[in-house]
């Protein structure tokens, strides 16, 4: 019997890619839209690899696949899946980080020009009727920009060199590297305190763990002066969304781009949709024309290196 592939879900217009690559390679593949443990359990029960895209793969779901070797998600976080049971497994989970970086570093600048710029609260003003030739908020040149990332990877790197070009300040907290390594690139290195404090422009780029979870809440928020923005184009739950539409609301900051939350789809009652000069953006960031081809592919020649016992290029677990 060829062995099987189970593709558990996907949003893509189809999945010629991965068949053309895996089924060339003489593995069965099955593809289903699964949105429930259960869904995964009956799909992936005697897969020997699994590609994933937002299915939950818990400890639950992980328990029952006996036959299973690798698992590959269809992207760079790994919040839907349980790492720690699968390494209990035996099962290798991968993922493809290399394939947005690009589209993360544009929409994530793009939400920090237009913040910085107070465009959406001046497009507002003009809709209300009023007009005015000067900003409502202290409006700083790019030049004064404090830009502060927390973290310093693949994606934080291009966001920097992107406002590095507008001539802003760049600083970044990140333990695991060095400050010889972000000076390369003309950024310096600061605590996570300093962060908060000098930060005109806040982005996030953390992977989602449990010293992560959150990292932005109340008290930080109130750590930030009034004239902050904060970006979000990593994990929804680095931020308590709540206390940030709160702190917008009271004016303790002064705005936010958000393109991923705690909970997708957004709800509809959510506050942070009430809350003053935010840009919120339906989890895009990683889209382009050539994006999805791209991470189909690697995703795809991930799972064929791992089942073919060849060196895999992005091993989590």
């Amino acid at each position: 019997m060829r062995k099987k592939i189970v593709i558990t879900d996907y949003s893509f217009p189809d999945l010629a890619r991965e068949n053309e690559i895996l089924q060339a390679a003489g593995f069965d593949v099955q593809a289903f839209q699964c949105t429930r443990e259960e869904d995964v359990t009956d799909a992936a029960r005697d897969a020997s690899g699994l590609l994933v895209q937002w299915a939950p793969v818990s400890r639950k779901v992980i328990q029952q696949l006996k036959q299973c070797k690798v698992i590959v998600r269809y992207g760079i976080g790994l919040d839907n899946i349980d790492l720690e049971a699968a390494h209990e497994a035996g099962i290798m989970v991968c993922n493809v980080p290399d394939y947005c970086i690009h589209e993360v570093a544009d929409h994530t600048v793009a939400m920090a020009l237009s913040l910085i710029r107070q465009l959406t609260r001046v497009d507002a003003l003009i809709r209300e009727g009023v007009w005015k030739t000067y900003p409502s908020k202290r409006l700083l040149p790019l030049e004064k920009v404090n830009f502060v990332s927390l973290g310093f990877g693949k994606i934080a790197r291009e966001v920097l060199k992107r406002a590095n070009i507008f001539g802003c300040r760049l600083f970044a907290y990140d333990p695991y590297v060095t400050e010889k390594e972000m000076l390369q690139v003309n950024t310096r290195k600061i605590s996570l305190d300093e962060a908060f404090t000098i930060a005109d422009v806040l982005s996030l780029h953390l992977p989602l763990v449990k010293e992560t979870y959150y990292i932005v809440d109340k008290q930080r928020l109130k750590e930030m002066h009034s004239n902050a923005v904060i970006l979000n184009t990593s994990r929804g739950a680095l931020i308590d969304t709540i206390a940030l539409a709160d702190s917008l609301k009271q004016g303790l900051i002064s705005g936010a781009g958000l393109d991923v939350f705690e909970k997708e789809p957004l709800a509809p009652d959510h506050p942070i949709r009430s809350a003053p000069n935010v840009i919120l953006t339906s989890h895009i960031a990683w889209y382009s024309e050539e994006s999805i081809p791209k991470l189909q592919r690697m995703a795809a020649e991930e799972i064929l290196l791992a089942l073919s016992s060849r060196q895999v290029r992005n091993r989590i677990v």
